[in-house]
């Protein structure tokens, strides 16, 4: 399926409304046509923009990388921090513009998704600074270094049409459902609706067409594309025989097997998706396909020198003893009639190349001396049907050996259509922007990372039945405990104060002995008193202080599940190590986060690798505290399994 220019006039809005103020997180390849952008916002759940050759879409799965592109570390280097600011359209091209911004910077990532497609990054003046493919045809050329070309516009814009449209039609002997389609650059399936709509046979000629059929032509055009465009959609995934579409609209004239679908972005994401993921099957297996078609055509061939050679070895050993029977019956040489005779009956005669004698047998042909006895001659004989069944042994053997290599490709071929994946992309929790565990008693605990996210906590998600923690430290965060009642939990307490100090700056330095407490939301001030300033994430705290003193700073690294999805989590060990299915211990120490987060990942995936290997290294550092760590235990949980 290819997007048509309406369908994307759709999308372009669409994501435009849905990564309002999201920037550029990380970029990463899929195949050598597709790439996946991360966009992330300071409040909003992470999205994931496709794009490729064939489309772009927001997509709920993220697919792992199939191939290299060679465009990403360029659109690393360049978009990374960046804000989208703009998506755009030329008229009703099958073209997207994405605008970046930021740090003085600005680039424009056009998309071409007709023919071969493209994707070409320029600067704001859209010079080209590096694309997919060049091109250089009659009509225009795309080199890094020039600036971009568009195609020529071809055809009217549909969302424009008018009853003088069809002027020229009129002189036209072409049926009405080419020329519209051509005309105003739809695709089939969309032509065909707004004639059938309009009562128009498709086989009407130009000068059959009345001003009336006209005007409800543009009429059903108008409700068409204004349905497609405005999102009013009530769509669909269509399945043919060999492949699958989706249409944003049920068309009258569906007649093949449709499922329905929440949104177009969806049946996009699906469809598209699929053909990527199909497509990278097919690439990462090409090459091993290739070697078991080349072995299996030579297990082919030795099958069939097996059965001549076997066929050979037979009609000589028969001829072999054809002769043993003439030599009982008196005849003495093997040039006697009879003995030419008795030969000739069995495809058999006598040669003679370069001076020397040969019996030939089906062609095959065999030294003698014709003034040999014929018992010798028949040995003779014997000895080569022998050696030809020995051949068959030799032939047999090396097929035995192809097709032990086509077993061991054919399963290296299905694990590299296995390593073709993706993960589903999950909705966040408001909780996963911040620190978080769950104490011994099942409460939420939240914490800040900074000072947005500090001042973030207090001022969005403190309630009055919470607890709040800071430690007695300078570069303490903010923890939260949720909902709890009146008289707080003693392990609750303690392992909320323990992260509080583990979390600060007492972490980084190896402070040990530093001591937490803990207040009511009501002794919170958010405001500085009068001619005061407080700086960003920092509060006034008024009233009685609750201390708790933290006597080591020890963390656990966990995979928790949670509501059918599993989440890393970072806490105090013990409700780590009741809670998770496995755990990494760890305390202050010499290695740098991502080498720790490594590690740990490492270590998870031996323990639990169908759960741990979704989660990326960076899924590990997000967790961990500021400042060098080192890992003093690793295990499973105490968890019951589940039945």
């Amino acid at each position: 399926m290819a997007l048509a220019g309406i369908e994307l006039t759709f999308l372009v809005g669409e994501i435009s409304k849905k990564t309002s103020g999201y920037y550029v997180n990380n970029i990463y390849s899929i195949n050598q046509d597709s790439i996946l952008f991360k966009l992330h916002h300071p409040q909003n759940a992470d999205l994931f923009l496709v794009v490729s050759t064939i489309g772009m879409w927001l997509s709920t799965i993220k697919i792992d990388k199939i191939e290299e592109n060679r465009l990403v570390r360029r659109l690393r280097n360049d978009l990374i921090r960046l804000k989208l600011v703009k998506l755009e359209q030329i008229g009703l091209e099958r073209i997207a513009y994405l605008r970046f911004s930021g740090f003085d910077k600005e680039f424009v990532l056009i998309c071409e998704f007709f023919g071969d497609g493209n994707i070409i990054l320029c600067n704001k003046d859209l010079k080209i600074l590096a694309l997919l493919h060049s091109i250089e045809v009659r009509h225009r050329e795309l080199q890094v270094g020039m600036a971009y070309t568009p195609p020529p516009q071809k055809g009217l814009n549909i969302l424009d049409i008018n009853e003088k449209d069809f002027v020229e039609l009129k002189s036209s002997s072409t049926p009405i459902v080419k020329w519209f389609g051509r005309t105003f650059g739809l695709p089939s399936k969309y032509a065909e609706e707004i004639l059938r709509v309009a009562q128009v046979d498709f086989d009407t000629h130009g000068s059959g067409l009345t001003d009336d059929k006209a005007k409800e032509i543009v009429t059903a055009a108008r409700a068409l594309t204004q349905r497609v465009v405005s999102g009013n959609h009530e769509p669909v995934i269509v399945k043919t025989k060999d492949s699958l579409d989706v249409y944003p609209i049920i068309l009258n004239a569906q007649d093949s097997e449709y499922e329905k679908i929440p949104s177009f972005m969806e049946g996009l994401d699906k469809v598209f998706s699929k053909i990527l993921l199909e497509r990278g099957k097919v690439s990462q297996s090409s090459e091993l396909d290739k070697k078991i078609n080349d072995i299996q055509s030579r297990i082919d061939e030795q099958n069939k020198a097996t059965s001549q050679v076997k066929e050979l070895s037979e009609k000589i050993s028969s001829v072999a003893k054809s002769l043993f029977e003439l030599s009982s019956s008196g005849i003495t040489t093997i040039i006697d009639p009879a003995a030419a005779e008795i030969l000739k009956s069995q495809n058999t005669e006598i040669v003679k190349e370069k001076g020397l004698d040969y019996i030939k047998i089906d062609g095959e042909k065999i030294q003698i001396r014709t003034d040999a006895s014929i018992p010798a001659i028949a040995s003779t004989l014997f000895d080569e049907s022998k050696r030809q069944a020995a051949a068959i042994a030799s032939i047999e053997s090396l097929k035995a050996k192809n097709q032990k290599e086509i077993v061991k490709l054919k399963s290296q071929s299905l694990d590299a259509k296995g390593s073709v994946s993706f993960t589903q992309v999950r909705k966040k929790n408001w909780f996963e922007r911040y620190r978080w565990f769950y104490t011994s008693d099942g409460f939420l605990a939240i914490g800040g990372r900074d000072s947005s996210s500090n001042s973030a906590i207090i001022r969005k998600h403190l309630e009055k039945n919470d607890k709040v923690f800071h430690a007695e430290i300078f570069g303490s965060p903010f923890f939260i405990l949720k909902d709890v009642p009146e008289s707080i939990p003693f392990d609750s307490l303690n392992e909320v104060a323990h992260a509080t100090a583990c979390f600060s700056r007492a972490w980084r330095e190896a402070m040990y002995g530093v001591s937490a407490y803990w207040i009511n939301p009501d002794q919170v001030k958010k405001a500085a008193p009068s001619g005061q300033f407080l700086s960003r994430g920092s509060f006034v705290l008024e009233g009685q202080k609750n201390f708790v003193k933290v006597l080591n700073l020890r963390l656990a690294v966990g995979i928790l599940e949670r509501d059918g999805y599993h989440l890393i989590t970072c806490g105090p060990p013990e409700p780590i190590k009741n809670s998770c299915l496995c755990y990494a211990i760890i305390e202050p120490g010499d290695s740098e986060m991502p080498e720790v987060a490594k590690r740990i990942r490492l270590e998870f995936i031996k323990l639990n690798e169908d759960v741990a290997k979704h989660f990326t290294i960076d899924d590990y550092v997000r967790v961990l505290p500021a400042g060098g760590s080192r890992i003093v235990d690793v295990g499973l949980s105490k968890l019951e399994p589940k039945p």
